[in-house]
């Protein structure tokens, strides 16, 4: 399950940056079974639309048009993947049970509870890693689980948004300082 944090220079890009962490996507890692012409239906998530603009924006794009392309992308590259699973068999369980692990795992408060917290402060004169993206390792049963260690075999990081367009050069962060960014201050 991997969320996203909108760094300030991206949120330039959004008219009202969430001040969260959102959710990116629920990617399963060893997938050969997608079924690749299933088509994204928005029709099938209709009831889900209130808690997906919410939590699982396109974080990039201020339209809300932009979403439903963000996610038909998600559902068309990582859905029908997941969709070998009984509890992902279909866009309403995919995106809705993305929706559920989002809530449970509760990242925004658990960060805030353990003191983790955005902060204008960082390392001056150190290479310093912007931290923008979280990746929680899940088992087929949907239960969280370590993720690889550094030098284990571990899943693709080079996503790409809708279009094939690469998303910033995310990589692993290695050891050594981390920016935590605050989010863009907005005048709403």
């Amino acid at each position: 399950l991997t969320h996203c944090w909108v760094a300030q220079e991206v949120a330039n890009n959004c008219e009202h940056p969430p001040d969260y962490w959102t959710i990116h996507g629920l990617w399963p890692d060893k997938s050969g079974e997608c079924n690749r012409s299933w088509p994204f239906n928005p029709d099938e998530i209709k009831g889900l639309l209130p808690d997906m603009r919410l939590y699982w924006p396109d974080v990039l794009h201020s339209s809300p048009n932009h979403s439903v392309h963000f996610w038909r992308h998600e559902w068309e590259k990582h859905g029908t993947c997941a969709a070998q699973l009984d509890a992902l068999n279909s866009q309403r369980k995919y995106f809705g049970k993305t929706l559920d692990l989002y809530k449970e795992l509760a990242l925004n408060s658990t960060l805030q509870k353990l003191g983790i917290k955005p902060s204008i402060s960082y390392y001056q004169g150190e290479k310093v890693q912007t931290l923008g993206q979280i990746e929680l390792c899940l088992t087929r049963d949907l239960q969280l689980q370590d993720c690889p260690e550094p030098g284990e075999p571990a899943p693709q990081r080079q996503e790409a948004g809708p279009g094939g367009t690469p998303i910033l050069g995310l990589e692993i962060c290695e050891d050594g300082p981390v920016f935590y960014p605050p989010p863009k201050e907005t005048n709403h």
